[in-house]
């Protein structure tokens, strides 16, 4: 038995270790996650940088601010000797660069905006000891931490606050990780090549959402149509009109039940809408009894920007529907002016119309794709036939037709064309829903046969049509079977100008699985590459506002006027659930360069009210891990989704879909599963060879030549103090134009500082102290240089603003209409012993500001102020330095740092009102009230656009 125990011990052993050989061989795959300091993903800068080169082609800084970080280099440099500059310019250089590296958010210890942020990037040990042993005095020089001169004697206190413990992720070790650095930039994809996006939330509640589109008169506004007849208006800042653009419930033709292909299907403004203010719908209808398709022409109203003369409706064409499905639905506009129509093929199975059914008879216009003209029909006839269309001579078809052999296309775009060289523009896409076997995507061409109900994909259908040699028909430039899904929704080639890598990708989807596709044209063989499209890891989506999961059924794609792209899913397939959402998509991989994409959008006019959009989704920034089993909860009805499943929470939870697996991949490893990281063997400390030994001088002779501390800007505007008689070069306006950067200079000449009280170097060494490692003492401590001075302790000398910030009051929001507008008609509307709040600060005033931080910190914080007994936000549009000059100075601050803008700082609660937007201020106002603005209470933004201030300090040389 002894015998049996042993062999089984030795059994269970010997498996143990083959199970972990296996896995440290198994492929790792690293969860990559650049981000820059603004919580925005990296870039590449429009100009090469000139002082961090390493970062020129891919990084976190823009030439302005790697100007700013060379200015800032140089100042401190200045205050070294040659070899003090030779010996820790390298340092001091790399350190400051490490802002400008794509994974500096990481390095500063700042993916979460909610929580404090490293003055310093995060050092690997070993790195962190060359540096304690060159340059250890020149700490104070970069942070305005007080504990610099505290942990500067001792080499393993100093690296504990300087090391970043991921060792991986740390300076220097982030550049030579092979598995960091690989594809970085591009586009992300997993073991399986499959692409990974992340998704923003931009409108919900919608029932069964069909259409987005965009008027292209330069305001961005966007319009969202709904199965039931509804299209509404909404603003860039994602507010909605709370009137509808159009209303046609009472004549659309659908019904709850899930899947009906009726409604209100599509609609087109007019390519020149800002000028010819027309708008053209395509719905169901029932005209007795009998179902129809209906295109009608809408003018809009003379009173209202944002809505539709209902009693201008204009009928241009009616198609009688044999069945209730293959409806069709899609009306656009083409590059040449001409209105794009298309039609189903009727409806039923296997389209059963005719000899050869109605998409191939040229007769009836069913199966179809029109092209009529629109303009110039006031008076006259409601659309006239373009002369060049392919069949006007031939007189067994119908002059409208463009392309023919459709079954029912659902969801076509225009190619705007590649922004640099314009290729592809005017092409048309379309995807067209299948039969039993295949789903595919069609580039139209005139007079094109797309060989419906010969074919369906690739390959027959009707094998009698198909083998007929008249056919001529034209192949999909792609196909798939319904292992995949079972109908197609047709996107867009994206164009827009944020996510550079996604130019020339054509994004689509299926409604049934909801599956997210691309197709990139490979320009050697002129065929379409395949890549399947998943939602990023929480890691890779790790950014505001973004989310990675969605609702499955996917109705629709659109674009805004930006060309950045767009769909519309449900978790409900019904007219009646308001479980529809409109979903922006994201590239967390690559940006645009800061200032690029820029866009100010042209002033619309309102009538009515606003809705503020309120995303109802968790942003993954947001997801806490969680150890233990979620709490239950009461059992609801959910919608039909895909396999893998996001964390359950109390509120509302959209699943991550996840698409079947393709039959010809192999399973997908569970992406929830984290890589183990591998361990990095903490360096060896070699024998110091000290190489900068500066002059040194008496601590108490540079304390005598102190100064005031001075405010400069370091990276993202955070408040730095330096020490006394350092940089006094930076004294002056924060918000003044840097100066020009220096270029690259050999130090060929001793630097010395240029403060007017310089203490002349001391030949005296300085006594070594007692705690310096033994191996070190005799002659490796580096004697503290000219520039060392105690660390800068606040006295009662310096400004601190006297403001405490008080606790969140929790009362309803009141309406702001009809009050005054000016701040000293509150004192006369108060009555005795009403109106009043007192505290430490005593009454309250109208115009009263305070900063609000998650942290409570007194210098950041989103900006609200005291208006008519109650505390409110305010919008950043318009919003700037000089505005927030006024508040920093009601605060008791001299300077301003910057200005956060789109709620960086967080944004305020529901019940809490939102004031005053258009702010625009000369900087010398008592209060954001005496500045130019908008009416009190009168803005056209949501909580997402509250305005915040970082202040600081600046103080002048005591002479």
């Amino acid at each position: 038995m002894s015998l049996w125990r042993l062999w089984r011990a030795w059994l269970v052993h010997s498996l143990s270790q083959l199970l972990l050989l296996l896995l440290s061989l198994s492929p790792k795959q690293t969860e990559a996650h650049p981000q820059c300091l603004d919580y925005k993903p990296p870039f590449q800068p429009q100009e090469p940088l000139v002082f961090c080169k390493e970062y020129a082609k891919f990084g976190c800084c823009d030439l302005d601010r790697d100007s700013q970080i060379s200015q800032q280099f140089y100042q401190i440099m200045d205050y070294f000797d040659h070899s003090g500059y030779m010996a820790c310019g390298k340092y001091i250089r790399s350190i400051m660069c490490q802002e400008c590296s794509p994974y500096a958010a990481h390095l500063y210890d700042a993916e979460d905006a909610n929580t404090p942020m490293r003055q310093l990037p995060g050092l690997c040990r070993g790195y962190c000891y060359d540096f304690w042993h060159q340059c250890r005095y020149s700490l104070s020089l970069l942070t305005n931490d007080n504990i610099t001169s505290i942990i500067e004697e001792d080499r393993e206190k100093f690296c504990d606050h300087l090391e970043l413990k991921d060792p991986e992720y740390c300076y220097p070790n982030v550049l030579s990780s092979d598995e960091l650095n690989a594809n970085l930039g591009n586009v992300q994809a997993d073991t399986k090549g499959c692409v990974q996006l992340c998704l923003q939330e931009i409108a919900n509640g919608l029932r069964n959402p069909v259409a987005m589109i965009h008027a292209d008169d330069g305001t961005h506004r966007f319009f969202v149509a709904e199965q039931l007849g509804y299209v509404w208006v909404y603003l860039p800042n994602g507010s909605r009109v709370d009137r509808p653009f159009l209303n046609l419930t009472k004549a659309v033709l659908t019904s709850p039940w899930a899947g009906d292909e009726r409604g209100f299907l599509c609609i087109a403004l007019h390519p020149r809408f800002s000028m010819v203010k027309k708008a053209y719908v395509y719905y169901s209808v029932s005209v007795k009894k009998q179902e129809r398709i209906r295109i009608s022409e809408f003018t809009l109203s003379d009173s209202d920007m944002n809505m539709l003369d209902h009693s201008s409706e204009r009928t241009l064409l009616e198609v009688v529907e044999p069945a209730s499905n293959h409806n069709g639905g899609q009306l656009l506009f083409g590059l040449d002016g001409y209105l794009y129509i298309f039609i189903g093929d009727g409806g039923r199975a296997g389209d059963p119309f005719g000899q050869f059914g109605n998409s191939q008879n040229k007769s009836t216009l069913l199966g179809k794709v029109l092209r009529i003209d629109v303009d110039n029909n006031d008076n006259s006839v409601p659309y006239t036939i373009p002369s060049d269309n392919p069949f006007v001579g031939d007189k067994d078809a119908r002059p409208e037709v463009y392309a023919y052999g459709v079954r029912n296309m659902w969801r076509c775009s225009i190619d705007r064309g590649d922004p640099i060289t314009s290729k592809g523009r005017g092409r048309m896409f379309c995807g067209d829903v299948g039969q039993n076997k295949f789903e595919e995507v069609d580039l139209i061409e005139k007079g094109g046969n797309y060989g419906w109900r010969a074919k369906e994909g690739f390959s027959c259908y009707d094998n009698k049509l198909c083998l007929n040699s008249s056919l001529d028909d034209i192949l999909p430039i792609f196909a798939y079977p319904h292992k995949l899904g079972k109908s197609v929704t047709g996107g867009y080639i994206y164009r827009g100008c944020e996510m550079p890598n996604l130019n020339g990708l054509y994004i689509f989807g299926d409604f049934m699985s909801g599956r997210l596709m691309s197709l990139k044209e490979n320009t050697d063989t002129g065929k379409w590459d395949y890549t399947e499209i998943c939602m990023g890891k929480d890691k890779t989506c790790r950014f505001p506002k973004l989310i990675n999961s969605y609702y499955k059924y996917i109705i629709s794609f659109g674009e805004d006027e930006a060309g950045e792209l767009y769909f519309l899913a449900t978790g409900v397939a019904s007219a009646a659930s308001r479980r529809g959402v409109v979903y922006k998509i994201v590239d967390p991989s690559r940006r645009a360069p800061p200032g690029k994409c820029s866009n100010k959008p042209a002033p619309v006019q309102i009538k009515g009210k606003l809705i503020h959009f309120y995303p109802k989704e968790e942003f993954v920034i947001n997801k806490k891990p969680t150890t233990t089993a979620a709490p239950k909860i009461k059992a609801t009805t959910k919608p039909s989704l895909t396999t893998t499943q996001a964390k359950a929470r109390p509120t509302r939870k959209l699943p991550t879909v996840k698409p079947p697996v393709n039959p010809t991949q192999a399973p997908k490893p569970n992406p929830l599963t984290p890589k183990p990281r591998k361990a990095i063997p903490k360096p060896q400390i070699p024998t110091p060879k000290p190489t900068f030994r500066p002059v040194t001088t008496n601590p108490a002779i540079l304390r005598r030549q102190q100064t005031l501390a001075v405010t400069v800007r370091p990276p993202l505007g955070q408040t730095t103090t330096m020490r006394l008689g350092y940089l006094t070069t930076l004294r002056g306006k924060l918000f003044q134009t840097p100066a020009p950067s220096h270029t690259t200079r050999p130090p060929t000449t001793p630097r010395r500082a240029t403060t007017p009280n310089m203490v002349h170097p001391s030949t005296k060494m300085p006594h070594i102290p007692s705690n310096i490692h033994p191996d070190w003492a005799p002659s490796v401590t580096t004697p503290r240089p000219v520039y060392w001075t105690p660390a800068f302790k606040p006295t009662s000398k310096t400004h601190q603003p006297n403001y405490t910030l008080p606790k969140s009051e929790q009362k309803p929001q009141e309406t702001t209409e009809g009050k005054s507008d000016h701040p000293e008609d509150n004192a006369r509307k108060r009555g005795r012993g009403k109106g009043r709040k007192r505290g430490k600060g005593g009454r309250r005033r109208s115009g009263q500001v305070r900063l609000v931080s998650v942290d409570n910190r007194s210098d950041r914080g989103r900006v609200e102020i005291f208006i008519k007994g109650e505390w409110g936000t305010v919008c950043d549009d318009l919003f700037n330095l000089k505005a927030a000059a006024v508040v920093c100075r009601q605060l008791g601050f001299p300077t301003v740092i910057r200005v956060a803008k789109r709620a960086e700082l967080g944004p305020g609660s529901n019940d809490v009102s939102i004031f005053l937007d258009d702010v625009e201020c000369e900087g010398t106002e008592r209060t954001l009230l005496h500045c130019k603005r908008s009416k009190l209470g009168k803005h056209n933004c949501s909580h997402e656009e509250d305005v915040g201030v970082v202040c600081g300090y600046e103080e002048s040389a005591v002479e």
